[in-house]
């Protein structure tokens, strides 16, 4: 199967989210394909470079507690330089910012197929700034490497061409240095969750390109939302969006839905973000539903599209940065590509108090 082709097929399977009255339909690009087994061969999963800045700080009166950047669809392809220019444009932006991040936060799909030279190709990226500490989960494209088979290309018919989900994990794992496809971290006394879809088609085709977590990992995330009884807001960090209230998700969606929602319901300082849409901030659709807790959907770094799920404007790269204040949180969205700030996506939540 062709590149094109395995992309018609892709986008062919997308699913309509339940009674939200819109595709989610995202076109991948038209990039091209450099095949090259013999380098990929010899290549092993790299590591993410260790943080240029480290340590807590004392924020100055005034200045905010708590700076992240978060960053979601890298999709960084070394046949795709584009990709990385933009990835380059977030990080040279974030050098003229009056409050530098505390952190960067990947929210998934860091790669474009999840293979050696992608990673090797972010690692490269990553390597050219003095950054702060970097934290990740996975995406549905970061299991993409069962798609590719041993000369490099598009097998859909093989797949998972000799590969396994759980390579896709540990490589993923290996560059972020971590023993979980999810973890916590904890910047400047605030903590973050990132959770991970755990498995893909290879492991089980039901879940299409859904995110599937497994108990522990949704044990593991109760337990930690259940101890933050403190009153600091909460930062939980997914890929796939969540459903409507009240249903479990499919494909292209938060699988254990309906779970997630019970463990935050009863903490109304959670903020939870997801990608996956690559909804452009400016073309109208909501980016902020209030629910007990808090959900952002963040654009992305690469393949901006519109509510027709075009990419018109190939140019673009977005993000949001999160500054947090003794009494609320105050949430913008970046345009990387124009160094300014998105006037739709400008929010001010005021904390619950304890």
């Amino acid at each position: 199967m062709t590149r094109r082709a395995f992309l018609k097929w892709l986008l062919a399977s997308l699913a309509v989210f339940a009674g939200a009255g819109w595709w989610l339909r995202s076109k991948l690009g038209a990039g091209g394909w450099t095949a090259d087994p013999a380098a990929a061969a010899a290549e092993k999963p790299p590591m993410l470079p260790a943080p240029g800045i480290t340590g807590e700080r004392t924020p100055a009166p005034g200045e905010p507690l708590l700076t992240l950047l978060l960053l979601s669809d890298l999709h960084i392809n070394p046949d795709l330089p584009e990709h990385s220019k933009h990835l380059k444009q977030a990080f040279t932006d974030s050098e003229t910012m009056p409050n530098k991040p505390d952190a960067v936060i990947l929210t998934g799909d860091l790669t474009d197929y999840g293979r050696p030279r992608d990673y090797r190709e972010l690692q490269n990226v990553l390597a050219g700034f003095r950054l702060p500490p970097v934290y990740a989960n996975m995406g549905n494209h970061d299991y993409y490497n069962v798609w590719i088979d041993e000369s490099g290309n598009f097998n859909r018919e093989a797949m998972p061409n000799g590969k396994t989900d759980v390579q896709s994990r540990e490589a993923f794992q290996t560059f972020m240095r971590q023993e979980k496809p999810y973890r916590e971290a904890v910047v400047n006394g605030y903590t973050v969750l990132l959770l991970s879809q755990e498995v893909y088609q290879q492991a089980k085709p039901e879940v299409g390109e859904g995110a599937w977590y497994s108990d522990e990992q949704m044990n593991w995330f109760r337990e930690r939302v259940e101890a933050q009884q403190d009153g600091k807001p909460v930062f939980v960090m997914i890929h796939q969006p969540l459903p409507p209230a009240g249903q479990n998700g499919g494909s292209h969606q938060l699988m254990r839905a309906v779970e997630f929602r019970q463990i935050v319901k009863n903490h109304p300082n959670v903020f939870v973000f997801c990608g996956h849409r690559h909804q452009d901030f400016t073309n109208g659709t909501a980016h902020y539903v209030k629910e007990t807790f808090h959900l952002f959907h963040n654009s992305a770094v690469s393949r901006v599209l519109n509510r027709n799920y075009d990419n018109q404007r190939p140019e673009k790269a977005q993000g949001m940065y999160v500054y947090v204040y003794a009494d609320r949180v105050v949430l913008k969205g970046r345009a990387f590509d124009a160094s300014s700030w998105i006037e739709e996506a400008n929010w001010t939540v005021k904390l619950a108090s304890r």
